[in-house]
């Protein structure tokens, strides 16, 4: 359980941020970089929820969303040298099963939708455009953590949890577009 109790701490007043463990690391440095872009992407899917006229199976899904990039977060906090401990002591990473529940997800709601025949432009509906926000972002948090696993040891499921998270955004925001009705197709060189 994580307890709060002082918010400012002034640790981080010499540009540093601790991880899981007590290690500290540069507040630029790429490990801090993909948990700020996770919770960026966490905070745009919280809008997003906002934007729900009633508290449907979508708003369900997009909450147990955000507890999964707490789980991220958590995750890329946690050193790989920790991976050693194991039970209760053992650090919280994403797992497989998280990956196949978005995966079963994107397979429900893309069954109901036509097929594209072009790419769709962000927009519609404001919940649409909020999920297609919260898409853009999740794929920068997917390409930091990319970099970041060329450098360093990454959970390979994160990454997986991360690409198919923007697909599933991606298909939500259509749902949300009137089952793709309202989508906004790009029109290719319309503009010449």
């Amino acid at each position: 359980m994580v307890k709060l109790n002082t918010i400012y701490t002034r640790t981080g007043d010499d540009g540093t941020t601790g991880l899981v463990g007590g290690s500290r690391r540069a507040k630029h440095d790429l490990r801090i970089e993909a948990c700020g872009t996770v919770d960026e992407a966490n905070s745009m899917i919280g809008i997003a929820r906002c934007h729900m006229r009633s508290k449907s199976a979508f708003d369900a899904s997009l909450k147990r969303v955000q507890h999964d990039l707490f789980d991220l977060g958590a995750d890329l906090a946690t050193p790989p040298a920790r991976d050693k401990k194991i039970g209760k002591n053992a650090p919280l990473r994403i797992v497989v099963s998280q990956v196949t529940r978005l995966e079963k997800e994107i397979d429900a709601l893309n069954a109901k939708l036509s097929p594209l025949n072009s790419f769709v432009l962000p927009g519609g509906t404001d919940l649409a455009a909020a999920l297609h926000l919260a898409r853009a972002i999740t794929r920068r948090a997917e390409r930091v953590t990319c970099a970041l696993a060329e450098k360093e040891s990454v959970n390979p499921i994160a990454i997986q949890y991360l690409n198919r998270l923007s697909d599933f955004l991606f298909v939500l925001a259509r749902v949300a577009n009137s089952n793709g009705k309202k989508d906004v197709l790009w029109q290719p060189g319309v503009n010449r």
